[in-house]
């Protein structure tokens, strides 16, 4: 259940606390997440001010700090989600299509919806909802070449006090007229003018961040991504989110339309939108020129893996991209509408799938470290989310398998190994493992358990 409680001004949060340090690939062992069996998180005006052992914190408390007692259940930073779009929420497990058709068949004619602000607003409440029910407290959103449907996400992500990163889709060729920033020689200013203007008014705005966000290459023109350059440079801090190299089609569709480009991420780079705070959804079909670009650039690339198995994109190579000769930064997505679930959980689930299917290995502590310190890291945000450290923005969510008869079961036969068990709530896990989640320290959502006698 969604709740909007009016926070206290002190809370302590109990129980089995979980926050990273660094990349447990990088680091080993427990030099790279602390943990506490029975831990304490403080939160006061919204920040994490004390992390630690409960017999060492609670003492110290005043008498009136509300205490929310999740004791046995895991405490972690809440869930980042790098690539997603609220506007698809309602054709999530639509069958039968790959890229291009499934934008055609389905993508397209439910954005054209997104044209009434009622609509648009409907759907943002619903998709808030199931970000909280899932514990995904921050995530980097498309929203459609409407400026209504800017307004209308970032109001609702203003009145839930939810860090977001979102923007107006731009596109001014290859797409319905109707979603097109108006076409012709005058597309590409009215795209800028529109996003201009939301980005004046919520770049920055509380815990809002714009992202300039053509859709792909395909539907932009050159002047569209001169103008999104423009617009970068315009306002420090915001964000580029689009595709890049999502499925083979796609690629020489994007290779004919810029034939002076040497490949896909080159016409990007000939933009000047490569850099660190450039967010490239997929990246699959990569050369290592582009590899090496991207590195270069600092740049990320959103790994979509439940979206490229249900569209038949690719398998994306974690190790060559992550671990590689050019190692590119690299935050995990839902990808929701072509992804299937709003669960970071099962999109971690998915990962661990597509790189078995590689012969490669993800370690359930890096699957979490990426769920939560290795996203903010990829968003440039690790010094405000992604970790329960004091001086955090207190986002957090709380973990409870008894929910899932299954993982119930499964989790009694892990005999107190951390690995193994948070393995298991990845493998297993899904909404119904969220216990609660917080948003700056307020309780934001919690489940009902039913139990059985």
């Amino acid at each position: 259940m969604v709740s909007q409680e009016h926070p206290p001004s002190r809370r302590a949060i109990r129980g089995r606390i979980l926050s990273f340090t660094d990349d447990p690939a990088v680091v080993d062992g427990e030099g790279s997440y602390g943990y506490w069996e029975d831990g304490v998180v403080v939160v006061e005006g919204g920040t994490i001010t004390a992390l630690g052992d409960a017999n060492a914190i609670l003492p110290q408390l005043p008498s009136d700090v509300e205490i929310d007692d999740h004791s046995g259940r895991l405490v972690l930073p809440g869930f980042i989600d790098t690539h997603i779009h609220y506007s698809q929420s309602r054709i999530i497990a639509s069958y039968g299509a790959q890229l291009i058709q499934w934008l055609e068949k389905y993508t397209f004619p439910e954005e054209a919806r997104f044209a009434d602000p009622e609509y648009a607003a409907k759907c943002a409440d619903f998709f808030f909802d199931e970000l909280l029910r899932n514990g995904t407290t921050t995530a980097a959103v498309f929203c459609t070449v409407h400026e209504s449907s800017v307004e209308t996400f970032f109001a609702a992500s203003e009145r839930r006090n939810m860090c977001m990163i979102a923007g107006k889709v731009m596109m001014d060729r290859n797409a319905p007229e109707a979603l097109l920033d108006p076409p012709g020689s005058n597309g590409a200013a009215a795209g800028f003018e529109a996003s201009e203007r939301l980005a004046r008014k919520w770049h920055r705005r509380g815990r809002q961040y714009y992202a300039v966000t053509p859709r792909f290459a395909l539907t932009s023109t050159e002047a569209q991504l001169e103008a999104c350059k423009a617009l970068m440079d315009a306002f420090p801090g915001a964000y580029l989110q689009t595709h890049l190299a999502e499925h083979r089609d796609e690629v020489e569709a994007v290779i004919r339309q810029f034939p002076r480009a040497r490949n896909y991420t080159d016409v990007y780079d000939r933009a000047g939108l490569l850099g660190p705070r450039a967010i490239f959804g997929h990246g699959i079909h990569l050369d290592d020129d582009e590899l090496r670009r991207l590195h270069q650039t600092r740049s990320v690339i959103a790994f979509a893996p439940s979206s490229n198995l249900f569209i038949g994109s690719g398998l994306f190579d974690f190790e060559r991209t992550v671990d590689g000769a050019h190692p590119v930064r690299v935050g995990l997505a839902s990808d929701v509408g072509a992804g299937t679930s709003f669960s970071m959980l099962r999109t971690a689930a998915d990962a661990y799938k597509v790189m078995q299917l590689q012969g490669q290995n993800l370690t359930a502590l890096r699957a979490f470290y990426l769920m939560t310190l290795g996203n903010a890291r990829a968003l440039g945000l690790e010094n405000r989310i992604g970790t329960l450290e004091p001086g955090s923005e207190a986002d957090i969510v709380v973990l409870d398998g008894s929910g899932i008869p299954a993982l119930k079961q499964r989790l009694a036969a892990c005999d107190g190994d951390l690995a193994e068990e948070i393995f298991a709530i990845m493998t297993l896990g899904d909404d119904r493992a969220v216990a609660a989640t917080y948003i700056a320290g307020s309780l934001a959502h919690t489940a009902q358990r039913k139990t059985s006698g």
